[in-house]
């Protein structure tokens, strides 16, 4: 299994965008999701190709955290204590 971490997403959609642009990172464009779109379209083709079957995810929220760690934040619907009298 491979994980691939953008570090500069917001960097490459300003440099594609332009610097106008670039002040709605954040606000309109999620930077993230755009390059990982690109990203996910080129691995396609790639993978096809070389003749290789894949299932790619693009998921929100997990982080790698140095060399050995992810961390994937989860999501609380509810929360509740049960306490003892």
């Amino acid at each position: 299994m491979l994980v691939i971490e953008v570090t500069n997403a917001r960097d490459v959609v300003r440099q594609r965008i332009g610097r106008l642009g670039g002040r709605l990172i954040g606000k309109v464009v999620d930077a993230e999701a755009q390059v990982e779109k690109a990203l996910i379209q080129e691995l396609e083709t790639a993978f096809k190709d070389f003749g290789i079957e894949a299932r790619i995810f693009s998921i929100d929220g997990p982080q790698m955290i140095g060399r050995s760690h992810l961390e994937i934040p989860v999501q609380v619907r509810e929360d509740r204590q049960v306490r003892l009298p």
